[in-house]
């Protein structure tokens, strides 16, 4: 059979050929590793805020692309492998929007990460008690609604400038948002009038944004101590309607004192006390006037209020009336012989005496029936009522004279000498100060005598019959001399005035300073008639302080003295000071201390003493020889000195001193510190090698004592590996801690690796045409980023490269351009290479790739002649290319060279490693043929 013409031979030959390059073509392009970016891939932004996102590729033509979101959109910005969208009003916690592309067939993702922050813009505190009783636990509560993410969030409870407790949020979820920091605080004393506050800390410096801090209002706290214990209330028994007794009410153990509140009432009637503050205890005294309204049994009412809380004691007095029994005479100038009545009465339920004769029965009048004579006249009568009242007898008196008046014819009498009767001049006087009284001395004698009564000094002199007042001034022993012509007559009266008890500052001062140790008696003289008795208790004791008593610094106090007689009470308050030379308690100054740096805090060293004493703390051997150390003042509002930035710890020796002696104390000072980190303890920014044994951060810290350091990674904790990852990379958050607080610190951990060439491209993809254009792109990955250098075929000439070398393209390629191109990348961890072959081709060619899939049926048919044809013509051996391009030789030697490229057409190696590779289906983009 004769074999087939040499044109049909050719002809069926390029037809294979190009069809065998066009499926290798388009095997190319489905295999090119395209991809899709979002930037920025991970962003922070304040809520309600707004983010514009770039999403591309490098894929040529993609068919579609898009950004998929559930945030609100404003504008969008696109171009053919770009897409820009502005997102606005941010508001979810956390979000993740996708970039998409469709590229040959493949779509092509990026999903980035968009995480919402809100500024502590309320930080709000829960608000205190009214008030507080001292040594009771209360609870302070800060909320942070909103704000976030928590994980950066660090809450800080405050009293004052101090910080209570603090606490960080760290490790908490992404989309965690408000924080609530509560704190049991126990009550003290100095706390009264103290201002807590909350701050809040959102700290986005990691994420390269700044610190956001607010503050809440400070709330005041008011504390307060209110001893278990009534009142003592101290008032009369016993008040008569129209007259006024003393009341007092004390109560110690308060504070703060000031604050209290007194109510005094008795009855329906509510008094107006004068308050007295004295330490911690509160006296509260008046004046309680009776009316006739108030008749009767009556409580006195003494109510101390403080904090919300009270104490009261309740008293009973007796109201009572006693008016003066009335006198009367039925006949006060009665004529001689008559009659006379003399009668005695009272008002009340009194008993009435007449002469020392009783009435019959309590509210009955008392008679005495007498037949005047002039031995009756200027007779003085005396009438006495007695009233019992509540368990306690009352008496009042009265008195009058009686004149007798002579009807008889005038007979002289014959003379007689002076004389002083004790029924017309009593030898004793005893009257009550105040009320006016007639005094009255009578003697008898002819002719009538006149008398005459003065004291012995003559220093005064009694105005007898006239009404006058009663004053303490009259009182005393009187010489009486009735004198007339027959001689005189001598007696000697005493006059006592009573009156109620008076303490005055000479007898009872109002301080007393005493010395401890010594021997001394509390002794208060009283002014008064008849003389009072004269008792002092201390302030929350029962016992009368009475004799003498070695002074103790406990008998220091506010003492009260209190005089009594059958006139009245008087009371005074007698603040007694113990005053010692100094002594060094273990608890107020202790032997050992421990500075701690920063903490603001000063050595507190309090000595027991009266007056207080002098404190100076002066170093005694190494480094504090001779160094003064720093005190914190006993008065809290006192102006503290100069905290230093250091001290020297040693040895101190403490003086203390007061005008009662003088006394030493060693003190041994410690300096510690808190922890603290900073960029050469704890770099921010760390590196790690990949492949390498896995390893600690670099991370330590300075203080005394030396701090614990331990590092967690934020988000998704860091698994357990032996070798580092990639997947390591991130950022670390190191706590030191000690006992004098914590310091934290963010690292970010990058990990470095070995380049590889992960990309290696054509562009075009099919090859090139003799005075075409084409594009290599080489793209590597590794950290630190990679140095790409190209090695091209000898001769290639007229290549340019961009600026960081990752592409190189050629204008006008010719045959010289063809052959393997090699792309290098280097970093200090090492070198990593891949190889591409590049081939021009000529036009005629490309009709018949073009002309590929339509002569596709001709194939089929033909392909048992084709195979017959190429079997026979190849067995010919090997043609010079260049002398039979136009030959079937030439085709069927470019059809073998096409195999051959498909086994090497792209190499990779990498040099560090000293191996090569070659990836499965070489690329291959056309078949080399000379140029013309």
């Amino acid at each position: 059979m004769p074999g087939p013409s040499p044109g049909l031979h050719r002809a069926l030959l390029g037809l294979w050929a190009a069809l065998g390059l066009g499926l290798l073509s388009l095997s190319a392009v489905t295999q090119e590793p395209f991809w899709a970016d979002l930037q920025p891939r991970v962003a922070l932004v304040e809520r309600g805020g707004s983010l514009w996102l770039n999403c591309s590729t490098n894929c040529p033509r993609p068919e579609r692309g898009g950004l998929e979101t559930s945030l609100r959109r404003n504008g969008t910005q696109k171009g053919l492998r770009w897409l820009a969208r502005q997102l606005v009003d941010i508001r979810e916690p956390e979000t993740q929007p996708v970039c998409f592309f469709r590229c040959a067939r493949r779509t092509l993702q990026a999903r980035g990460l968009i995480r919402t922050f809100q500024r502590p813009d309320r930080v709000e505190l829960v608000p205190l008690p009214a008030w507080q009783p001292v040594g009771e636990n209360f609870t302070l509560s800060c909320r942070v609604p909103g704000a976030g993410p928590r994980g950066s969030l660090t809450l800080t409870l405050l009293r004052g400038t101090q910080e209570l407790i603090r606490r960080s949020f760290a490790g908490e979820s992404p989309r965690a948002r408000g924080a609530v920091l509560t704190a049991t605080v126990l009550a003290r004393r100095e706390d009264h009038g103290a201002n807590f506050s909350c701050r809040a800390e959102l700290d986005l410096r990691p994420h390269g944004l700044g610190l956001f801090e607010n503050s809440s209002a400070p709330r005041e706290l008011r504390t307060f101590t209110l001893p278990p214990e009534p009142p003592r209330l101290t008032a009369p028994r016993l008040l008569e309607v129209g007259s006024e007794g003393p009341v007092s009410c004390v109560i110690d153990g308060l504070f703060p004192v000031s604050e209290a509140g007194v109510y005094l009432a008795l009855g329906d009637q509510r008094l107006s006390p004068d308050v007295t503050l004295e330490g911690d205890a509160l006296m509260a005294t008046t004046t309680a006037t009776a009316s006739a309204e108030q008749e009767g049994a009556r409580q006195l009412v003494c109510n101390v209020t403080l904090g919300g809380e009270s104490r009261e004691t309740r008293e009973n007095v007796t109201v009572y009336s006693f008016p003066e029994p009335h006198l009367t005479l039925s006949e006060p100038n009665a004529p001689e012989g008559t009659i006379v009545t003399v009668t005695c009465a009272a008002e009340t339920q009194a008993l009435v005496t007449l002469e020392g004769i009783p009435a019959a029965a309590p509210g009955q009048p008392a008679q005495l029936q007498l037949n005047a004579t002039e031995y009756d006249d200027r007779r003085g009568f005396f009438c006495d009522a007695t009233l019992e009242v509540d368990g306690e007898t009352l008496s009042k008196n009265e008195s009058v004279e009686l004149r007798v008046l002579c009807s008889c014819i005038y007979m002289p009498l014959p003379s007689d000498a002076p004389r002083l009767d004790d029924s017309d001049c009593p030898r004793s006087w005893t009257w009550p100060e105040g009320p006016e009284q007639t005094l009255r001395c009578d003697a008898r004698g002819n002719p009538q005598p006149s008398v005459h009564c003065a004291r012995p000094d003559g220093a005064a002199v009694l105005a007898l019959g006239l009404l006058g007042p009663v004053t303490r001034a009259l009182a005393g022993t009187y010489r009486c001399t009735a004198t007339n012509d027959q001689g005189q007559a001598v007696k000697d009266v005493t006059l006592t005035v009573e009156y109620a008890p008076a303490l005055d500052s000479v007898g009872c001062p109002e301080r007393i300073t005493w010395l401890e140790g010594t021997e001394v008696s509390l002794s208060c003289v009283a002014l008064g008639v008849p003389p009072p008795n004269v008792s002092c208790v201390r302030f929350g004791g029962a016992e009368v302080i009475e004799g003498l008593m070695r002074v103790a610094r406990e008998h220091a106090g506010t003492y009260r003295c209190e005089a009594t007689n059958a006139r009245g009470s008087a009371a005074k308050n007698v603040a007694v000071t113990v005053e010692y030379g100094p002594r060094f308690e273990e608890v107020s100054c202790p032997s050992n201390w421990t500075w701690v740096e920063g903490s603001g805090r000063l050595f507190s060293c309090e000595v027991a003493g009266k007056p207080q004493p002098s404190v100076e703390c002066v170093g005694s051997g190494g480094t504090s020889e001779g160094v003064l150390l720093p005190l914190a003042p006993p008065d809290p509002g006192s102006r503290a000195p100069r905290i230093p930035s250091d001290l020297a710890p040693g040895t101190y020796i403490c003086n203390a001193t007061n005008r009662h002696g003088s006394m030493v104390k060693m003190v041994t000072v410690s300096a510690e510190s808190p922890p603290q980190m900073d960029e050469s303890t704890c770099p921010s920014h760390q590196s790690w090698l990949e492949g390498a044994e896995a390893a600690a951060l670099a991370c330590s810290a300075r203080g005394r004592p030396s701090p614990q350091v331990s590092c967690s990674r934020e988000g998704a904790p860091r698994p357990q590996r032996l070798r580092v990852s990639r997947e390591d990379a991130g950022t670390y958050r190191c706590l030191a801690t000690n006992a004098h607080g914590t310091d934290a610190r963010i690292i970010t951990v990058g990990v470095e690796y070995r380049p590889v060439v992960a990309e290696l491209a054509a562009s075009p993809p099919g090859g090139v045409r003799p005075g075409g254009n084409f594009t290599l792109t080489c793209r590597a990955e590794a950290w630190p980023p990679a140095q790409i250098s190209w090695r091209a075929p000898p001769g290639a000439l007229n290549i340019g490269l961009s600026s960081n070398n990752s592409t190189l393209s050629v204008a006008g390629a010719m045959g010289s351009h063809g052959g393997e191109y090699e792309c290098a990348a280097t970093n200090a961890h090492g070198r990593h290479t891949r190889r591409i072959t590049v081939r021009v081709a000529g036009p005629w060619l490309w009709v018949a790739v073009g002309g590929a899939a339509g002569g596709a049926a001709l194939l089929a048919a033909g392909a048992g002649l084709a195979f017959y044809v190429q079997s026979t013509a190849c067995k010919k051996g090997e043609y010079n290319v260049q002398e039979a391009e136009s030959s079937g030789e030439a085709v069927c030697l470019n059809g073998a060279g096409a195999g051959a490229g498909r086994d090497a057409g792209a190499e990779g190696g990498s040099e560090a490693a000293g191996t090569s590779e070659v990836p499965a289906g070489g690329e291959v983009f056309a078949i080399q043929l000379p140029s013309a």
